[in-house]
């Protein structure tokens, strides 16, 4: 048996301004433009230095049957990102996400932390610890359309990486690749330095009209035999964003997955609703499911100011016959 896999979280994942899962909206430039969410800029700080981040408070409730409701409120996610433009095309950003564990402990750590080189307005290469292009669904906050992530992310997404990434845009088409120590963030994540099994990841984009963009990744890590398939594509016009994602997995040794997403999405003014449709099932070597889940999502939300965003979130979850509602309510912020 390779090594154990982990289900993702049911209630949190998500990002936004990196150049891997957290610009995946930024890159879907029309999507974002319509989408009700909170003004994200650097703040100059010194010459060639600038800062942000956001800070991410929830209260949520969840309420399965036959099993005691759960509420709990507080502090989700506190980053700050610090940006440094050099000279010849030279530049570097660090992550810092502030926290604590269930326990109480300090949980505060180095997110990411890159130096990237760009050699003309199309090509750049990057190295040290990064995030995966792949994945519809952002890993951070600021980059979701709802409050909740599927959950299956962990699945199917390539996680923060250490390698090196090179990135080529070609104005309706992109290519993207990387070759990292771990591409699936699973046997050490970034913190992986082991260099004697690589995982990789390459991936295309296209843009052949205003408005649509579809990306496909190949992920592949030899440490766990892991094959893995995202592909998505979305649409937006006026308003209205429309998505849909397909994943499909082969763990070697350890069995096999696949999952898929439906989502639309409407913005006007500063009011946005967001719906979303999920389906997921992880199989072990023996044909078994061991872990699945589909839920259905209602999401609306409230842009306060260019930096305070409200989303409240009704889900509805079903997995192994057991039903559970969820509700949400979160108030992010953004510097």
């Amino acid at each position: 048996m390779g090594n154990e896999l982990v289900s993702g979280p049911a209630t949190r994942t998500g990002s936004l301004m990196r150049m891997g899962r957290k610009p995946v909206l930024a890159a879907v430039g029309a999507a974002l433009a319509v989408s009700a969410s909170p003004a994200w800029a650097d703040i100059e700080i010194g010459e060639g230095l600038s800062v942000t981040g956001f800070v991410d408070m929830s209260y949520y409730v969840y309420d399965p049957e036959g099993a005691p409701t759960d509420k709990v409120f507080g502090v989700d996610q506190v980053e700050v990102d610090f940006l440094w433009k050099g000279s010849n095309g030279i530049s570097a950003q660090v992550d810092v996400e502030f926290g604590e564990d269930p326990s109480g402990s300090d949980n505060t750590f180095v997110e990411q932390a890159f130096i990237t080189k760009q050699f003309n307005d199309a090509f750049s290469i990057k190295a040290g610890r990064f995030l995966s292009y792949s994945g519809w669904e952002t890993e951070e906050p600021t980059g979701l359309f709802q409050y909740s992530g599927t959950g299956y992310g962990g699945y199917f997404y390539g996680g923060y990486q250490q390698g090196v990434s090179a990135y080529y845009d070609g104005g309706k088409f992109a290519l993207m690749g990387s070759v990292v120590t771990d591409v699936f963030g699973w046997t050490g994540g970034p913190i992986q330095d082991d260099t004697r099994d690589l995982g990789f990841e390459v991936g295309l984009a296209l843009t052949p009209v205003e408005g649509l963009t579809a990306k496909v990744f190949y992920l592949s890590d030899d440490k766990t035999d892991y094959d893995v398939i995202n592909a998505w594509v979305s649409y937006a016009f006026g308003g209205f964003t429309f998505a849909a994602e397909y994943n499909d997995a082969d763990y070697g040794d350890d069995g096999d997955g696949s999952g898929y997403l439906l989502m639309a999405n409407y913005a006007s003014g500063p009011w946005g609703i967001t719906l979303r449709y999920h389906d997921f099932e992880i199989e072990d070597d023996l044909g078994v499911t061991f872990d699945e889940g589909k839920g259905f999502t209602i999401s609306p939300s409230y842009t306060v100011s260019d930096n305070l965003l409200l989303v409240a979130e009704y889900r509805r979850d079903k997995a192994f016959g057991v039903k559970a509602n969820s509700y949400a309510l979160e108030a992010l912020f953004t510097f």
